[in-house]
């Protein structure tokens, strides 16, 4: 694409450069040719980026005696570039064009396809199943019964969507992750101490744009639904169990783990290793550091807190309470930690 297209599609203002300058790809300053696109956000950063073997610098403002000091490279200014950068890159690496059915793949009765619609080597896909159009099924993935996948998705190699799924547009889905398979859900027998599994029948809702890592695994519903509202991102290796409600744009980072019947709300943020107990809940907006807890039952949110609180902790709660604590067991220890007296003798 050439530097006018992408403006044209993405907002920003040509600084310095000729719009015809095409635009093969993106990548750091450190490593880039003259070709490709790099961004910088700072001044420091601006003149490592216009220095570099870049052809093409996306910035947020530049001095003209800086531009003049590199007068052949192709500058555009945006509010955010990195932001500009990465849909940028987007548009560069577009989705691989479509295949149709490999002779291999094992497709049910009465599936429905969209156009367009690439089924790689070895997928599955079961019967009543609807994929739709310009939607890409990788090497291996397995489609439950009835499973209603929407327009311009791409499930990875050795993904597993469970009968009772059902998933928006431009959705993705990262190898190995499995959708839909039975929530963690026992009744115990007073008498024998056996257990019996609570009927798992209910659904799964993926809403539009959201992307979930490899090896994450989400419960369908008991007799309900979980959802996972619009725009959200999973990263690997995080569980979500039944009945859960995802809010939108919310950021689930590696190793977060969220119980039964919890909810999260809209843009909340849990770092890595993040522990949510059965029936909690947090609220909008909310940042939980790496390894924060909510006990079950509680609910966390911003209220009373200034906007970009970090809560840290089990139970989790503001960072800076957190650390004062610690200073102060830590001035408790020194002066309890001589050890036990002596027998004099």
């Amino acid at each position: 694409m050439t530097l006018g297209e992408l403006i044209e599609a993405l907002g920003g203002t040509l600084a310095q450069g000729s719009p015809d300058f095409v635009v093969r790809g993106v990548n750091s300053s450190a490593l880039a040719g003259p070709s490709e696109l790099v961004f910088a956000e700072d001044e420091a950063s601006a003149l490592e980026a216009l220095a570099s073997q870049a052809g093409a610098v996306v910035l947020r403002t530049a001095a003209t005696e800086t531009l003049e000091q590199f007068p052949h490279k192709q500058v555009v200014q945006a509010p955010q570039p990195r932001l500009w950068f990465a849909r940028a890159a987007k548009l560069l690496k577009p989705a691989p064009p479509a295949a149709g059915i490999h002779p291999s793949a094992l497709i049910g009765a009465d599936v429905e396809f969209g156009e367009c619609v690439t089924v790689c080597a070895g997928a599955v896909i079961g019967q009543g199943a609807s994929i739709g159009a310009r939607t890409r099924i990788e090497v291996g993935a397995v489609i439950g019964e009835n499973v209603r996948i929407g327009n311009d998705c791409r499930i990875y190699p050795r993904a597993i969507l469970y009968p009772g799924t059902n998933m928006g547009n431009r959705v993705i889905v990262h190898a190995g992750a499995v959708l839909g398979a039975d929530g963690f859900g026992y009744v115990r027998d007073p008498d024998s101490g056996a257990y019996t599994q609570f009927p798992q029948q209910g659904t799964l809702f993926i809403e539009d744009d959201v992307e979930i890592g490899a090896n994450s695994t989400i419960d369908r519903g008991a007799l309900a639904e979980t959802r996972i509202r619009r725009g959200t991102k999973i990263d690997n290796l995080v569980h979500i169990g039944h009945n859960c409600d995802i809010g939108e744009d919310v950021i689930l980072v590696m190793g977060t783990g969220i119980s039964g019947s919890s909810t999260v709300g809209k843009g909340a943020v849990l770092a890595g290793q993040v522990g949510i107990g059965d029936h909690a809940h947090v609220g909008p907006g909310v940042i939980l550091g790496g390894q924060a807890g909510v006990l079950s039952g509680k609910t966390v949110t911003n209220e009373g807190l200034r906007p970009g609180t970090v809560l840290w902790g089990t139970p989790a709660r503001p960072l800076t309470q957190v650390l004062r604590e610690i200073a102060i067991l830590g001035r408790l220890a020194k002066r309890g930690g001589k050890g036990p007296a002596k027998d004099k003798e």
